[in-house]
């Protein structure tokens, strides 16, 4: 679950500049920063700490950075910094390198370099994930990760994208999470972060077999949640797109206590009973909706979706009507400042 490092609404508005200065020079790094949305300023900082690496979720209102060397003499936690913009821009100047980063792209920081920043952003704040992780951790030799620092990596395509889409659906979801499941997803996160770097330095030969593993797993399942509606999807299909064997497929479902057809069935099943219970398709028919999500036949769908949820769809359908009806209409008005 996110802990809340900082939260602007918290603070006296005449206060809340300085204290994101002392939050993020505790639990970043130190920097100079400076803000024409100083006077008031809106920011907030979440963190999920997977023990030796940690997420971090920031919202903060467009800012310039500054951590010249003798920031960095005094303190320097020696870590990595994996930076996913997903609102606004961020333009990096980084060990002789320029870079200008928005969303579908990453950068790399290195708390051991000097650097510059400035974030931007076309309407109200700028929003951010970022991994922290200690370079003690690392499998790569800190010479190789120098190549990386400070450019541009995309989170569009191949295992940048598998990364990016991993990193936003455990801040989406970081709230619903167990100490088991933090646990587990910090392994995942560490295994593909690591594929990541080593794919995008051809050295991929030296990370382990099984961080390899993990990260396949998830591409795997990436792959099967983009294909649910798609009722040709198989092992078969599967296995090709990722160039491996069926066999070995189904070792990597039985490594997870898993086969492929149920985790197959239990995704498109959670999509159904999602649209089901979604009052904007409260006129779609049942068995369009299983349709949309790969049943080919209706009577199977409600079958397992029985068996699953212990009602039948419609039963299901008219209950979380039954459910709204209760509790009675909310509104959430959302809306964001494009000035200071």
């Amino acid at each position: 679950m996110f802990q809340t490092l900082f939260h602007s609404e918290d603070v006296p508005a005449q206060e809340r500049f300085e204290r994101w200065l002392e939050l993020t020079t505790k639990a970043f790094m130190p920097t100079d920063q400076v803000s024409e949305c100083a006077d008031s300023f809106e920011a907030s900082a979440r963190t999920l700490e997977f023990g030796t690496h940690s997420l971090g979720a920031l919202t903060f209102r467009p800012l310039q950075m500054l951590r010249p060397p003798k920031l960095v003499r005094k303190s320097d936690p020696e870590i990595y910094h994996l930076v996913l913009p997903l609102h606004g821009c961020l333009t990096l100047d980084h060990v002789g390198r320029s870079t200008a980063v928005g969303a579908g792209g990453m950068v790399l920081f290195d708390s051991s370099r000097p650097y510059r920043a400035a974030v931007t952003a076309s309407q109200g704040s700028a929003e951010f994930l970022h991994v922290e992780l200690p370079k003690v951790l690392s499998p790569l030799a800190p010479g190789r990760l120098n190549r990386l620092v400070g450019e541009r990596l995309s989170g569009r395509e191949g295992i940048g994208a598998m990364f990016s889409d991993f990193l936003i659906r455990l801040g989406r979801e970081a709230d619903h999470y167990r100490p088991a499941d933090t646990a587990r997803l910090g392994g995942i996160l560490l295994d593909v972060l690591t594929v990541l770097l080593a794919r995008e330095l051809d050295a991929e030969a030296s990370v382990p077999a099984e961080s390899r593993g993990r990260a396949l797993m998830l591409s795997v399942q990436g792959f099967i949640e983009r294909h649910l509606g798609d009722a040709r999807l198989s092992p078969q299909t599967i296995a090709a797109a990722h160039q491996i064997s069926v066999s070995y497929l189904y070792k990597l479902f039985h490594e997870e206590h898993l086969t492929v057809a149920a985790y197959i069935r239990e995704r498109r099943l959670e999509r159904c009973r999602r649209d089901l219970a979604d009052p904007r398709l409260g006129s779609r028919p049942v068995h369009m909706i299983a349709a949309r999500w790969g049943f080919t036949s209706n009577a199977h769908f409600s079958r397992a979706f029985r068996a699953t949820y212990g009602a039948s769809p419609t039963e299901y359908r008219h209950a979380a009507v039954d459910s709204r009806c209760v509790e009675g209409p909310s509104t959430t008005v959302q809306g964001q400042s494009t000035t200071c």
